[in-house]
């Protein structure tokens, strides 16, 4: 174990998540007074409302995620550490990660915890393993894998009802991202790989959006989701509402509808995208606060001023804290990381927490894109959709995209896939399905699931083995 000092005795902060609300607080810390440790379990800063562009092969990895370190160089008093925060301790004011095998402890005066949230399944984990979600770059590396592998090995499928099976695409959750990924799924077959193979026609692909509500886009209300229901509509999307997904396995989903019918899906590919959890860390502070609580999502209901009850020097941001009317979305994480950092800044000018004004959110507007030219937007009461919404879906992603690089080599993209045909992100590799399964393998000790997954999507002898040997490797060990 190693233990990170300040020398110089400044006030120490550290910063727990590199996303939107870690990287914004660290970055308006910049001219402060302070000695920075921003912590993080990757090494990038996740654009994560770009993510089913990696999936669906408009965009690489590189243009979403750029390396935290390189974003921070010239903020001489940042550090990055890599690691996953295990313990959060308020009383002695540390923070202990890991790296590997290796633990390291970090002193703070003020604390920013900003570490997101995460897939949820709804007590159901095992979904997982069937249908992956959209949180991470390996969770849109692996979508890519099988929704490009669906379709190869449906060149392969010696009976229609494989052949179906395999063309088919279920996404659970008629939020934006599941209504964005829908719809470039739709685009991918009807435009990118049409012509391109031989026994099947891509157009044939089956996409169903499954909601559990009784409506598409239900936060921004009937207007814009009847306007984004009837576009994806038009794309060919089958869109399935006041449905809930009561099972997941290899082979399909099981479906409830709102009058008590069960029925059935084939589909070899799946994504979920129907609610979200908040990272432990938040339970872990909860826990220590005298009077804290946590909402049913794990979210952290903070203070007026963002901070929990008794620690006015730690502050809980973006998706793991509970602020009514405020989103789970990017400008949130933005907005309450940014008055962190003010908040900390007036501390050390002699300001004490009780001057303190309380958060408020200012709401710029909800949107989602649908397909090529064709998105809604809502900005306060003004709600509009297709070709002007989606350019304004252009200008804003362009503008919180990091770095000069990412934004001119990702409006170059654009115009590739948009204007025409290609995408220029369609490499996929069976590691990318398939190292995930022989992780959990060896960190469970049963591959039952991943040979059955393995069998579903058309897996190599080489995957299953792989498999197997972590299997195999795990009982040696």
């Amino acid at each position: 174990m190693s233990t990170q000092t300040v020398e110089n005795g400044r006030h120490r902060v550290v910063v727990i998540g590199s996303g939107f609300g870690g990287l914004f607080g660290t970055k308006h810390l910049k001219r402060a007074d302070v000695d920075v440790t921003l912590i993080s379990k990757t090494s990038t800063h996740l654009f994560q409302p770009l993510l089913y562009q990696v999936a669906t092969g408009i965009l690489s990895v590189g243009e979403i995620a750029p390396a935290t370190r390189l974003v921070l160089r010239k903020q001489k008093n940042a550090q990055v550490l890599l690691g996953e925060v295990t313990d959060i301790d308020l009383t002695a004011k540390t923070v202990t990660s890991r790296l590997l095998d290796q633990d390291t402890v970090t002193a703070f005066d003020s604390l920013i915890v900003a570490t997101g949230a995460q897939q949820s399944y709804f007590g159901n984990d095992r979904f997982a393993t069937y249908a992956p979600g959209m949180k991470t770059i390996d969770d849109a590396l692996e979508l890519r894998g099988r929704i490009l592998g669906a379709f190869e090995q449906a060149e392969l499928a010696t009976t229609q009802e494989e052949r179906d099976r395999l063309l088919t695409f279920v996404v659970v959750g008629a939020g934006p991202t599941g209504v964005e990924l829908a719809g470039q799924i739709a685009e991918l077959s009807d435009r990118t790989l049409e012509g391109t193979f031989h026994n099947i026609d891509p157009r044939d692909a089956r996409v169903v959006l499954i909601e559990g509500a009784g409506a598409v886009l239900g936060p921004m209300g009937p207007n814009l989701g009847g306007k984004a229901e009837r576009r994806l509509e038009k794309m060919g999307v089958e869109i399935q509402l006041n449905a809930m997904v009561i099972d997941v396995d290899a082979f399909g989903v099981t479906v409830k509808d709102s009058d008590g019918t069960i029925r059935r899906i084939e589909s070899a590919c799946k994504v979920w995208s129907a609610g979200v959890q908040a990272s432990p860390l938040g339970k872990m502070i909860a826990d220590q606060s005298d009077g804290t609580e946590v909402d049913r999502a794990g979210r952290v209901v903070v203070e007026p001023d963002l901070t929990v009850k008794g620690h006015p020097n730690v502050f809980v941001v973006g998706d793991l804290m509970s602020v009514p009317n405020v989103p789970g979305q990017a400008q949130g994480a933005i907005q309450g990381a940014t008055y962190a950092a003010r908040q900390i800044k007036a501390g050390l000018a002699g300001h004490p927490p009780q001057e303190r004004k309380p958060f408020k959110y200012f709401n710029k507007g909800s949107m989602a894109t649908i397909s090529r030219f064709s998105a809604v937007c809502q900005v306060g009461k003004l709600e509009f959709g297709g070709f002007i919404a989606w350019l304004a879906w252009l200008a804003l992603h362009l503008y919180y995209l990091v770095g000069y690089r990412s934004r001119i080599v990702t409006v170059i993209q654009w115009f590739v896939t948009f204007l025409g045909r290609s995408r220029g992100q369609m490499a996929a590799t069976e590691q990318w399905v398939f190292a995930r399964l022989a992780l959990e393998a060896i960190s469970n000790g049963d591959d039952e699931d991943a040979e059955q997954l393995a069998a579903a999507l058309g897996g190599s002898t080489n995957s299953r083995v792989a498999v197997d040997k972590a299997h195999t490797d795990a009982k040696a060990g």
